[in-house]
Protein backbone atom coordinates (compact mmCIF):
# COMPACT_ATOMS: atom_id res chain seq x y z
CA UNK A 1 0.00 0.00 0.00
CA UNK A 2 1.41 3.35 -0.96
CA UNK A 3 1.95 6.11 1.58
CA UNK A 4 -0.68 8.28 -0.07
CA UNK A 5 -3.40 5.64 0.25
CA UNK A 6 -2.37 4.81 3.80
CA UNK A 7 -2.54 8.45 4.81
CA UNK A 8 -6.02 8.73 3.33
CA UNK A 9 -7.40 5.63 5.07
CA UNK A 10 -5.72 6.15 8.46
CA UNK A 11 -8.10 7.69 11.00
CA UNK A 12 -5.83 10.16 12.77
CA UNK A 13 -8.04 11.56 15.47
CA UNK A 14 -8.08 11.56 19.25
CA UNK A 15 -11.67 10.41 18.97
CA UNK A 16 -10.52 6.98 17.75
CA UNK A 17 -7.40 6.46 19.87
CA UNK A 18 -7.28 3.66 22.43
CA UNK A 19 -8.27 4.32 26.02
CA UNK A 20 -11.22 5.93 27.74
CA UNK A 21 -12.28 9.34 26.44
CA UNK A 22 -14.83 11.48 28.29
CA UNK A 23 -18.12 11.77 26.47
CA UNK A 24 -17.93 15.54 26.56
CA UNK A 25 -14.67 15.45 24.59
CA UNK A 26 -16.12 12.99 22.08
CA UNK A 27 -18.51 15.63 20.77
CA UNK A 28 -21.65 14.86 22.77
CA UNK A 29 -21.54 18.12 24.76
CA UNK A 30 -22.00 21.43 22.98
CA UNK A 31 -23.29 24.34 25.08
CA UNK A 32 -23.36 26.56 21.97
CA UNK A 33 -25.44 24.15 19.92
CA UNK A 34 -28.06 25.88 17.76
CA UNK A 35 -31.30 23.92 17.94
CA UNK A 36 -32.88 23.19 14.55
CA UNK A 37 -36.59 22.91 13.85
CA UNK A 38 -36.04 19.32 12.73
CA UNK A 39 -34.30 18.29 15.97
CA UNK A 40 -36.01 15.98 18.41
CA UNK A 41 -35.49 17.34 21.92
CA UNK A 42 -35.48 15.24 25.08
CA UNK A 43 -35.44 16.42 28.67
CA UNK A 44 -34.00 14.03 31.26
CA UNK A 45 -34.04 14.32 35.03
CA UNK A 46 -30.70 12.84 36.00
CA UNK A 47 -28.96 12.07 39.28
CA UNK A 48 -25.30 11.30 38.51
CA UNK A 49 -23.30 8.83 40.50
CA UNK A 50 -21.12 10.38 43.23
CA UNK A 51 -18.05 11.90 41.63
CA UNK A 52 -19.56 12.14 38.14
CA UNK A 53 -19.76 15.65 36.71
CA UNK A 54 -23.32 16.56 35.60
CA UNK A 55 -22.05 17.80 32.24
CA UNK A 56 -20.29 14.50 31.68
CA UNK A 57 -23.44 12.64 32.73
CA UNK A 58 -25.51 14.62 30.22
CA UNK A 59 -22.96 13.97 27.49
CA UNK A 60 -22.99 10.29 28.40
CA UNK A 61 -26.78 10.19 28.02
CA UNK A 62 -26.51 11.82 24.61
CA UNK A 63 -23.78 9.45 23.54
CA UNK A 64 -25.28 6.19 24.75
CA UNK A 65 -28.63 7.05 23.19
CA UNK A 66 -27.15 7.88 19.79
CA UNK A 67 -23.76 6.79 18.41
CA UNK A 68 -21.41 6.08 21.33
CA UNK A 69 -21.99 2.34 21.00
CA UNK A 70 -21.09 2.27 17.32
CA UNK A 71 -18.06 0.18 16.44
CA UNK A 72 -15.16 1.98 14.77
CA UNK A 73 -14.64 0.55 11.29
CA UNK A 74 -13.10 1.83 8.10
CA UNK A 75 -16.51 2.96 6.80
CA UNK A 76 -16.40 5.77 9.37
CA UNK A 77 -14.58 7.63 6.64
CA UNK A 78 -17.74 7.35 4.53
CA UNK A 79 -20.28 8.23 7.24
CA UNK A 80 -20.94 11.67 8.61
CA UNK A 81 -20.93 10.55 12.23
CA UNK A 82 -21.22 14.11 13.52
CA UNK A 83 -24.64 14.31 11.88
CA UNK A 84 -25.97 11.36 13.87
CA UNK A 85 -24.28 12.30 17.13
CA UNK A 86 -26.74 13.62 19.75
CA UNK A 87 -25.82 16.86 21.49
CA UNK A 88 -26.31 17.61 25.17
CA UNK A 89 -26.51 21.38 25.20
CA UNK A 90 -27.83 22.41 28.60
CA UNK A 91 -27.71 21.25 32.22
CA UNK A 92 -29.79 22.91 34.94
CA UNK A 93 -29.99 21.91 38.62
CA UNK A 94 -33.41 20.82 39.85
CA UNK A 95 -34.52 23.36 42.48
CA UNK A 96 -36.37 20.85 44.65
CA UNK A 97 -33.70 18.14 44.71
CA UNK A 98 -30.00 18.17 45.47
CA UNK A 99 -27.52 16.49 43.13
CA UNK A 100 -30.27 16.18 40.49
CA UNK A 101 -30.17 17.96 37.14
CA UNK A 102 -32.28 18.60 34.09
CA UNK A 103 -30.31 17.48 31.03
CA UNK A 104 -31.34 18.73 27.61
CA UNK A 105 -30.39 16.60 24.61
CA UNK A 106 -30.98 17.26 20.90
CA UNK A 107 -31.19 14.49 18.31
CA UNK A 108 -30.96 15.02 14.59
CA UNK A 109 -33.98 13.74 12.68
CA UNK A 110 -31.77 11.60 10.43
CA UNK A 111 -30.89 9.42 13.41
CA UNK A 112 -34.36 7.84 13.40
CA UNK A 113 -36.30 5.68 11.00
CA UNK A 114 -39.32 7.32 9.43
CA UNK A 115 -42.67 6.34 10.89
CA UNK A 116 -41.23 3.98 13.50
CA UNK A 117 -42.00 4.72 17.12
CA UNK A 118 -40.27 1.50 18.15
CA UNK A 119 -37.02 2.63 16.53
CA UNK A 120 -37.27 6.05 18.16
CA UNK A 121 -37.91 4.77 21.68
CA UNK A 122 -35.29 2.06 21.36
CA UNK A 123 -32.73 4.67 20.41
CA UNK A 124 -33.52 7.19 23.13
CA UNK A 125 -34.57 5.03 26.08
CA UNK A 126 -33.31 1.63 24.97
CA UNK A 127 -30.34 1.09 27.27
CA UNK A 128 -29.56 4.31 29.13
CA UNK A 129 -31.79 3.62 32.12
CA UNK A 130 -29.36 0.96 33.29
CA UNK A 131 -26.38 3.23 32.66
CA UNK A 132 -23.80 3.03 35.44
CA UNK A 133 -22.80 6.68 35.23
CA UNK A 134 -26.18 7.78 36.58
CA UNK A 135 -27.80 6.89 39.88
CA UNK A 136 -31.33 7.76 38.82
CA UNK A 137 -32.81 8.79 35.49
CA UNK A 138 -36.21 9.84 34.21
CA UNK A 139 -37.40 11.02 30.82
CA UNK A 140 -39.43 14.11 31.65
CA UNK A 141 -40.49 15.46 28.27
CA UNK A 142 -39.89 15.27 24.53
CA UNK A 143 -40.47 17.59 21.59
CA UNK A 144 -41.15 15.90 18.28
CA UNK A 145 -40.39 17.91 15.15
CA UNK A 146 -43.23 18.40 12.72
CA UNK A 147 -41.18 16.83 9.93
CA UNK A 148 -40.92 13.58 11.92
CA UNK A 149 -44.59 13.55 12.92
CA UNK A 150 -45.58 13.76 9.26
CA UNK A 151 -43.88 10.41 8.59
CA UNK A 152 -46.37 8.59 10.83
CA UNK A 153 -49.36 7.47 8.78
CA UNK A 154 -51.71 7.10 11.75
CA UNK A 155 -54.15 4.27 12.41
CA UNK A 156 -55.43 2.06 9.62
CA UNK A 157 -59.00 3.19 10.30
CA UNK A 158 -60.63 6.40 11.41
CA UNK A 159 -62.41 7.34 14.60
CA UNK A 160 -65.84 6.22 13.32
CA UNK A 161 -64.65 2.68 12.64
CA UNK A 162 -62.94 2.48 16.02
CA UNK A 163 -66.17 3.55 17.75
CA UNK A 164 -68.11 0.92 15.83
CA UNK A 165 -65.64 -1.71 16.95
CA UNK A 166 -66.10 -0.64 20.56
CA UNK A 167 -69.87 -0.91 20.18
CA UNK A 168 -69.49 -4.39 18.71
CA UNK A 169 -67.33 -5.47 21.63
CA UNK A 170 -69.80 -4.09 24.18
CA UNK A 171 -72.68 -5.94 22.56
CA UNK A 172 -70.49 -9.01 22.35
CA UNK A 173 -69.87 -8.77 26.09
CA UNK A 174 -73.60 -8.49 26.81
CA UNK A 175 -74.37 -11.54 24.67
CA UNK A 176 -71.58 -13.45 26.39
CA UNK A 177 -73.06 -12.70 29.81
CA UNK A 178 -76.51 -13.83 28.68
CA UNK A 179 -75.10 -17.12 27.46
CA UNK A 180 -75.82 -16.50 23.78
CA UNK A 181 -72.15 -16.93 22.89
CA UNK A 182 -69.94 -19.83 23.87
CA UNK A 183 -66.59 -19.06 25.45
CA UNK A 184 -64.66 -21.04 22.83
CA UNK A 185 -66.08 -18.73 20.14
CA UNK A 186 -64.76 -15.78 22.12
CA UNK A 187 -61.28 -17.27 21.96
CA UNK A 188 -61.71 -17.92 18.25
CA UNK A 189 -62.67 -14.30 17.59
CA UNK A 190 -59.83 -12.93 19.67
CA UNK A 191 -57.29 -15.21 18.05
CA UNK A 192 -58.43 -14.72 14.46
CA UNK A 193 -59.53 -11.11 14.95
CA UNK A 194 -62.14 -11.58 12.24
CA UNK A 195 -64.72 -9.05 13.28
CA UNK A 196 -66.71 -9.66 10.10
CA UNK A 197 -67.48 -13.21 11.23
CA UNK A 198 -68.70 -11.96 14.56
CA UNK A 199 -70.86 -9.23 13.03
CA UNK A 200 -72.49 -11.45 10.41
CA UNK A 201 -73.14 -14.34 12.81
CA UNK A 202 -74.93 -12.29 15.44
CA UNK A 203 -76.61 -9.78 13.18
CA UNK A 204 -74.88 -6.71 14.50
CA UNK A 205 -74.43 -5.05 11.14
Amino acid sequence: MSQAVESRTRIKSERYESGVIPYAKMGYWDPDYAIKETDLLALFRCTPQPGVDPVEAAAALAGESSTATWTVVWTDLLTACDLYRAKAYRVDPVPSASDTYFCYVAYDIDLFEEGSLANLTASIIGNIFGFKAVKALRLEDMRFPYALLKTFQGPATGLIVERERCEYLLRFKENLKEGKIKSNFLVEVLMSRKMETFVSKFGLD
